[in-house]
């Protein structure tokens, strides 16, 4: 029996986290002790049909902004975090988002705190943000960086700056342009967590094995079938979480690898990097 306190704001965090029922959501936690993660995987393993959203990730509001080189081969994503939606549109934080996005493209910095000590005016983006902070009275960080290269590199950003996509290309081009602009709304509008199933982590795949056993034993079925269930299952997973698996949102007759070699036969994605608020 867990002897810790779950409470009715734990439970929230868990539904908004998942979708899932209030009373599973209180079950959950208490079976897995107050971690949210494990809390996840028991929701999963019992069936439980949940929301898109990123377990993993809270609620936070902010501006993305995505930007790629002249030379259209480097490309960067940065999401500045506030807490409310009303900054997340105000006009002065969007140019500032903007502005330290450029920086980064410009500048090539390794890594966050390298962004945060880059020239800024007088002063560094660190201390421009903190300025911020005291002019708008909110939190504000840098939340997220990433940068990508490849023969081909697009941007798109989504919805207000609430996501923002670059996605890599193995070849450039009008017509492969034009692929990588629908690829970068497959990705914002789908979030495949990996490009393909050989990206996908031993872990993971060994993680949702297992939750395809529970599953399917859960529904009453033989011990001796589980792994073949479970293998099923799996590929269901690759399907719905690997970009190239995907069915494509503008033909779900076809993935979107078929979709790219109808472009060009060899065409394919490098990477990717996304991120988006909620």
């Amino acid at each position: 029996m867990s002897t810790v306190k779950i409470t009715a704001q734990d439970v929230k965090k868990l539904r908004d986290m998942t979708g899932a029922g209030m009373m599973d959501c209180k079950q959950a936690l208490t079976e897995a002790e107050g971690d949210f993660d494990a809390a996840v995987d028991i929701l999963r393993k019992k069936g439980q049909k949940l929301s898109a959203k990123r377990a993993e990730r809270e609620a936070k509001e902010g501006v993305v902004v995505a930007l790629v080189d002249d030379a259209k081969s480097r490309g960067v994503v940065i999401r500045l975090s506030c807490e409310t939606d009303f900054v997340a549109k105000n006009e002065d934080f969007v140019k500032f988002t903007e502005k330290v996005t450029q920086l980064a493209l410009d500048k090539k910095p390794g890594g966050k705190e390298e962004i945060l000590a880059l020239n800024y005016g007088s002063i560094t983006v660190g201390e421009a943000i903190v300025e911020q902070v005291g002019k708008i009275g909110e939190k504000i960080e840098l939340a997220e960086y990433m940068r990508l290269e490849a023969p081909l590199v697009v941007s798109y950003i989504h919805f207000g700056n609430r996501a923002g996509v670059v996605v890599g290309l193995n070849k450039t081009g009008e017509k492969i342009e034009e692929a990588g602009k629908m690829v970068a709304m497959q990705i914002a509008a789908m979030r495949p967590i990996a490009v393909d199933k050989d990206d996908i982590s031993a872990e993971v795949i060994e993680k949702e094995i297992e939750i395809g056993k529970e599953q399917a034993r859960a529904e009453g079925k033989p011990e001796a079938i589980l792994e073949k269930i479970a293998l099923g299952k799996l590929n269901k997973f690759y399907q719905e979480s690997t970009l190239l698996n995907q069915a494509f949102i503008s033909d779900q007759k076809i993935s979107v690898k078929q979709y790219l070699q109808s472009v060009d036969k060899e065409l394919t994605v490098t990477g990717f990097c996304h991120t988006e608020n909620g």
